[in-house]
């Protein structure tokens, strides 16, 4: 990384690159090659500032995933929420990330977590010390030898981060946090933790529907894949949810409080939550009732999401 002086124009220059708005998904894992390639440029036409995608056990590799969408795409910033450290030594993340921030243009964010023990335990590692683990592979992509040209923007760097030692962790080595699976009350402590400098993007999940009863189990299909890990339960427990709030699928007040539904009003209000409470960028994931995400909930949301630009 570079020095301090740098970093804080860098974390500028990403901010603003960033915009407020991005879209966050795990559903383009479940198209073939030309219809994400469709999606994709859909959502840049629509006018998000980003897209996010996720690296689970069973998802496409990210970073060859990430290569195929800035193909696609002209202007659109293609993030990682989050490449998985131990699918990839430091030396490959480092590489990787250059490379895709020479393609594109500096269109590449490489979002950088621990991930989960189940998680680790599916690929044949031994999940922990994941602080100490992450500050070690951050100072060896630092440290990493790299033949390729150095791109004239970016590489952007930032991490998966919830507690405050990760968070503080995000501010000293990278240029911010990606937070998940969170309220509007964690983006505020999220914010005082990392100080004004670094990029914070919390992710935030809609249900483009205003029925009560549809839209909350629609939401605990969500809900209840998050709250079966312990980190998750730890952290909502800190912002004061108790052990009923986080038991199965979550209580009404936890599920209200992680997934906002109903009308435009009602979404545009939580994203305005998140930015008043410290957020640069807020990355929304649309939770369907079929799991696939269509061209036509890329459109409605934009169209809810430029209210909070205006």
């Amino acid at each position: 990384m570079p020095g301090a002086g740098d970093l804080e124009a860098e974390r500028s220059q990403l901010r603003e690159q960033l915009g407020p708005i991005g879209l966050w998904t795990f559903q383009l894992d479940r198209l073939g090659v030309g219809d994400e390639r469709d999606l994709v440029r859909e959502v840049e036409r629509a006018g998000f500032g980003s897209l996010w995608i996720a690296e689970g056990t069973a998802s496409k590799e990210a970073l060859t995933h990430s290569s195929v969408l800035l193909a696609a795409t002209e202007r659109l910033t293609v993030a990682t929420g989050i490449a998985n450290v131990w699918a990839r030594d430091a030396v490959a993340m480092a590489s990787a990330a250059r490379y895709l921030a020479d393609a594109s243009g500096g269109r590449f964010v490489v979002g950088m977590g621990v991930s989960h023990a189940g998680a680790l335990q599916r690929r044949g590692h031994q999940y922990g010390r994941p602080l100490g683990f992450m500050r070690d592979y951050l100072e060896q992509m630092n440290e990493a030898v790299l033949s390729s040209p150095q791109p004239a923007v970016g590489p952007w760097r930032m991490i998966a981060a919830l507690r405050p030692r990760m968070l503080e962790l995000a501010a000293e080595l990278t240029h911010g946090a990606h937070t998940y699976f969170v309220p509007p009350s964690h983006t505020a402590r999220a914010r005082a933790t990392l100080g004004p400098s670094p990029v914070l993007v919390p992710e935030q999940a809609v249900v483009l529907d205003g029925d009560a009863d549809v839209a909350r189990a629609r939401a605990r299909d969500y809900t209840s894949h998050y709250l079966a890990r312990e980190t998750y339960r730890n952290n909502l427990r800190d912002l004061g949810f108790d052990d009923d709030d986080v038991a199965g699928s979550g209580s009404d007040r936890l599920v209200d409080a992680l997934v906002v539904w109903g009308d435009r009003d009602r979404i545009t209000d939580r994203i305005a939550e998140h930015r008043e409470a410290g957020a640069d960028h807020v990355a929304v994931q649309i939770l369907t009732e079929s799991g696939a995400l269509s061209v036509g909930d890329v459109r409605m949301l934009a169209d809810i999401a430029s209210s909070t630009t205006q």
